[in-house]
């Protein structure tokens, strides 16, 4: 194998002008007795793409993957997965498909070379076919200087790393990530995001679920936000951004002493005032009002006068659309 010109890149197959979707889910149903958790999902990746599930605890995302990889049987509806009607041939797909899950599960007793080396052979490639992709493996990962070490020895980031560089040992043509950045500090996150950006360019499908709106708006080119086992919207994250919410946003906190109450209050007795006749729709969160706003002027000209407050203008984003579906209540 020749080595990457770039220790960051990892070689792909060249891509072909059509391939057929990694992924086709139509009418997808999974009860438990009498719960019923997914209630008629449909789902299509492109290939080559990235596409990202989103949704609160509950929604149904972790039960949709199961059924898609064939670990759950489903209730009713149909799955292709990379071609293959699952769960009748579940196993054969799999074997053209990446995993990353949402915990690591390295095996400790093994190096970052040996880790790679025996996951390999579940896929029935040969040792030598392996090893020869070692080396580039763990180039993509950052990883080279730590070919013999202990997962013990390695940072969280490191560990991620190591888990996606094994994710892709098979070559798949799909790649599943669980909250693939979760627990990890801006820097490791930045890096894992620059890696998938790579893969995505050389064609690599990914399937992608995360809590992290701003790694789903930078990853996404098509996303799903479920919740109560349905799709509440989909598109790429501007469509769902446009079609959804008001294109600005004020969010207003601090202190406001009005005309209306002696003692003043702050950013809830402010906004009960006065964001209704200045914005389109108004939410109260804790301490912060989000006010949102197809024309943020007026807002911006009154919050001038009142010095109390202090205030945020900015555009709409992802988080704020999560947010209008699927409600600011607390999941556990």
């Amino acid at each position: 194998m020749t080595a990457p010109r770039d220790s960051a890149t990892l070689s792909t197959p060249s891509t072909p002008p059509a391939r057929p979707s990694p992924l086709l889910i139509h009418g997808l149903v999974k009860r438990y007795d009498d719960t019923e958790v997914v209630r008629g999902i449909d789902l299509e990746l492109r290939a080559g793409e990235c596409f990202t599930l989103l949704g609160p605890n509950g929604a149904g995302k972790t039960t949709t993957l199961r059924c898609a990889l064939g670990l759950t049987a489903p209730s009713a509806g149909s799955i292709r997965l990379c071609g293959e009607p699952v769960p009748e041939r579940a196993r054969e797909a799999r074997m053209r498909v990446g995993i990353v899950p949402q915990m690591d599960n390295l095996d400790p007793d093994f190096t970052c070379a040996e880790n790679l080396l025996v996951y390999g052979r579940y896929f029935g490639l040969a040792d030598a076919e392996i090893k020869a992709r070692i080396p580039e493996l763990l180039a993509f990962a950052g990883l080279e200087n730590k070919r013999d070490a202990r997962i013990q020895s390695l940072s969280g980031g490191m560990k991620r790393r190591l888990t996606l560089a094994r994710a892709l040992v098979n070559r798949p043509e799909l790649l599943v990530l669980d909250e693939p950045t979760t627990g990890l500090d801006p820097q490791a996150r930045h890096l894992i995001w620059d890696r998938l950006k790579q893969l995505i360019r050389g064609g690599t499908t990914v399937l992608l679920t995360t809590h992290f709106m701003d790694e789903a708006e930078r990853l996404s080119d098509h996303l799903a936000i479920l919740d109560n086992g349905r799709v509440l919207a989909g598109g790429s994250p501007r469509e769902v951004i446009a079609g959804h919410i008001e294109p600005q946003v004020v969010e207003v906190f601090g202190e406001w002493s009005g005309h209306e109450t002696a003692a003043g209050g702050g950013a809830a007795a402010w906004a009960n005032a006065h964001a209704a006749a200045l914005s389109d729709r108004f939410e109260i969160s804790g301490e912060t009002a989000f006010c949102y706003l197809h024309d943020a002027a007026p807002m911006l000209a009154h919050l001038a006068t009142q010095p109390g407050l202090r205030y945020l203008h900015r555009p709409a984003n992802l988080e704020d659309v999560f947010l209008k579906l699927t409600g600011r209540d607390l999941r556990d």
